[in-house]
């Protein structure tokens, strides 16, 4: 039987992608709208996507598919409970990221703590050529080495951005949501972090878990760092922080909505402790090969009637 398999967002991931070992009539579109789904998916059996969303009223319309492989951690763009009901399995990456979004944690961690991006701009606008001494302190530089991290999301990745910051003399201090020997509760992390970094799932309890009154019980000079998703962070509180100085700073890789709407509080600050990157701090070249293995892992290992990271 040739199964026949369409890559709806190709463009989302730049990494070589290997034919599978069985039969198959295979299919790819750069990007794809919600209005386009059904269109394209139409006969196929196994659907590939990043963040076209599938919801319910779009799976009852693909009686054939039987199973998406999500080139991606996050699901939430899928109606699981409906695609559940229709029999449709689905699967996502998982344990790819484990040096990339580490790597671009600490670089936000060192950026901040440090002010490596005000001062980089400030040379640029020739406030260096005009000093009256050899620098200046126009931001503050506080050292990482002695501060504490404080992780919300104990998982691998959480772990091992914990392994790093410990190599580099920080204390590190770690909340989750399922007990583990050894953490703290969210308040300890909020009173006691000179960093926080999330890295827990975006669901509707976790959604705006960081708020105005969490904000307002961080140290004054705390960094606040997020690379897991948007809707973790209320963006208008945070923004509110910034402008104030009731915070140090902030390091987002991820927004609310993505890409951002015009009106995004955030984007709207021009503040010299802000630091926003496009959603990249999954994207070193060898994560994204890494990711592309295993997302034609998935679907061999579903073909051969021996599923692999099927999420409930």
């Amino acid at each position: 039987m040739s199964h026949r398999i369409v890559f709806l967002d190709r463009e989302t991931l730049d990494a070589e992608l290997r034919h599978p070992n069985f039969p198959h009539d295979y299919a790819e579109y750069s990007v794809t709208a919600p209005d386009e789904i059904v269109e394209r998916l139409a006969g196929a059996q196994i659907a590939i996507l990043n963040k076209v969303p599938m919801r319910e009223a779009t799976l009852r319309q693909l009686p054939d598919l039987k199973l998406i492989a999500v080139a991606a951690t996050g699901t939430d763009v899928i109606d699981k409970a409906a695609a559940k009901a229709q029999g449709i399995t689905v699967v996502n990456i998982r344990n790819y990221a484990f040096n990339t979004v580490p790597e671009h944690v600490i670089g936000l961690i060192f950026a901040l703590r440090r002010a490596i991006v005000p001062y980089a701009n400030s040379v640029r606008r020739g406030d260096w050529g005009k000093a009256r001494h050899f620098c200046y302190f126009d931001y503050p530089i506080r050292d990482v080495a002695g501060s504490t991290l404080g992780i919300v999301g104990y998982g691998a990745l959480g772990k091992s951005i914990g392994k790093r910051a410990e190599a580099l003399g920080m204390r590190v201090i770690a909340y989750d949501v399922m007990p583990q020997d050894g953490l703290v509760d969210l308040d300890t992390i909020l009173r006691e972090s000179d960093v926080i970094t999330l890295h827990a799932p975006l669901t509707p309890e976790t959604r705006n878990m960081i708020g105005r009154d969490e904000l307002a019980r961080m140290k004054r000079d705390a960094i606040l760092i997020n690379t897991a998703r948007g809707g973790l962070v209320d963006e208008a509180a945070l923004a509110e922080a910034l402008t104030a100085g009731t915070i140090g700073g902030a390091g987002f890789d991820v927004l609310t909505s993505e890409p951002p709407r015009d009106d995004n509080p955030l984007l709207a600050l021009d503040v010299p402790n802000l630091i926003i990157t496009p959603h990249v701090a999954w994207a070193s070249q060898q994560a994204m090969q890494i990711l592309a293995d295993q997302l034609v892992d998935n679907i061999e290992a579903f073909v051969a009637g021996r599923p692999q990271n099927v999420v409930e």
